[in-house]
């Protein structure tokens, strides 16, 4: 009676059959066990046909006689690889192809199911050859639910053995709780993003993002750190304002470093020595409000000073100013009112010449006792500025000049001074 085989291949000789030949054909029936056991093996995949995989009777090397086969090739389309109908084991089976398409592992025949590989994907497959003519080919889930499931089912922790986990094809991974549970991310560095792409938190559905600290049970400290010296940016999506809550729940917007004020009324000015503008008192009415102003003389060049520690934040760039005025008669002439500054550092002589003023133009209007309030000046340079110094300025109108037209006194009221900061505080 001849050999027969099983549906992998194997030779299962009769009694008394092969004599002399039975060491080759066992120690090949072996090597057949052996591959179909844990023999890895790959198979290409062609374009234009599904690939159907054959048994070789009593050899080695059939594709569908290894338990783990990676499937190659390029693709445009999805393909079928097909076996048997009779063939019952199971497969690691990876879908290496090019072209980002789906490969379905089925029997060659009959109405049974089938499983489809996506690119990149690897499953473990069970071939049932649980009926005659439409067996079913089976999904295990197991590989499925840890690398390519969209809603994998994990019992248990997962251990990944300090290996990455990495999505398909540039697909989303989401680590979504089942419910109201949490999740923790239990190791001292967690990372996230992808190379120098920028990289995004986002929570699922309506809700806020907290960072909670030390557990939750005490106050911690949240660190953005960046490179050396490097600054962090916190940036409103559109025109909204960054802000922060304080110890007693109240909220305000955090603090910008930028474009910040000081205003010097004049009674904390004083008429130079030479040439210096008088001090008076208007009374508008009794008991209604008396302006206490700096009076500038309309044929001559007179002068007030005033003295600022500037803030530490400061960044020791120019100033800008403007004039808050009041006209003493009805003219409605031009009046020039310029500054000029310079800084005196530690155990220096405060015996220094001012530069160059910058002088700002407004027009009066016509009625005395209102208060006016010039344009923005150009930039002031203040010589010598630097950190813990203290700075004079001088206020002069320039009534020689040609451009100055307003015939009464200039009634200085007082000076805004316009400067940035480089720093959050003044520590």
């Amino acid at each position: 009676m001849p050999s027969n085989y099983t549906v992998l291949g194997v030779q299962l000789m009769t009694t008394g059959e092969k004599a002399g030949t039975w060491g080759t054909l066992t120690n090949t029936n072996w090597d057949i066990i052996e591959q179909i056991s844990g023999g890895y093996t790959t198979q290409a995949v062609t374009d234009g046909a599904d690939t159907d995989l054959s048994v070789n009777d009593g050899t080695t090397g059939a594709t569908l006689a290894h338990r783990v086969i990676d499937l190659t090739g390029a693709l445009t389309s999805g393909r079928n690889v097909t076996i048997p109908i009779d063939v019952q084991t199971f497969y690691i089976i990876k879908n290496s192809t090019s072209g980002s398409q789906i490969v379905t592992f089925k029997y060659i025949t009959g109405s049974g199911s089938s499983v489809a590989i996506p690119n990149g994907a690897t499953k473990i497959i069970y071939a049932t050859a649980n009926d005659g003519t439409n067996p079913d080919m089976v999904d295990t889930g197991f590989i499925a639910a840890v690398v390519d499931d969209t809603t994998p089912q994990l019992g248990g922790d997962l251990d990944v053995n300090g290996s990455d986990i990495v999505s398909v094809s540039n697909a989303d991974i989401s680590i979504i709780p089942n419910g109201t549970g949490d999740v923790n991310l239990g190791a001292d560095t967690v990372q996230f993003g992808d190379l120098n792409a920028d990289a995004t938190l986002t929570t699922q559905g309506t809700g806020d993002m907290i960072l909670n600290t030390n557990n939750g049970t005490n106050a911690g400290n949240i660190t953005l750190a960046d490179g050396a010296n490097g600054d962090i940016t916190i940036t409103p999506d559109g025109t909204g304002v960054a802000k922060a809550v304080d110890a007693a729940d109240a909220t305000g917007a955090i603090k910008i470093a930028g474009l910040e004020t000081i205003f010097v009324p004049a009674q904390a000015m004083f008429g130079t020595t030479t040439n210096g503008a008088d001090a008076q008192a208007v009374e508008t009415t009794a008991t209604r409000p008396e302006m206490k102003v700096l009076d500038f003389d309309p044929s001559t060049i007179e002068y007030a000073q005033f003295s600022i520690a500037m803030p530490k934040s400061w960044n020791e760039g120019t100033l800008t100013f403007q004039a808050f005025w009041s006209p003493s008669n009805t003219d409605t002439g031009a009046a020039l009112i310029g500054l000029q500054g310079i800084s005196v550092a530690n155990d220096a002589t405060s015996d220094v010449a001012f530069p160059t003023a910058v002088d700002v133009t407004d027009n009066g209007t016509g009625t005395i006792e209102d208060v006016l309030v010039s344009p923005v000046s150009a930039a002031v340079t203040v010589t010598s500025a630097a950190a813990d110094t203290y700075t004079y300025f001088q206020v002069a109108r320039n009534a020689t000049s040609g451009s100055d037209s307003f015939t009464g006194d200039v009634r200085l009221l007082g000076i805004k001074l316009f400067y940035t900061t480089d720093a959050a505080n003044d520590a």
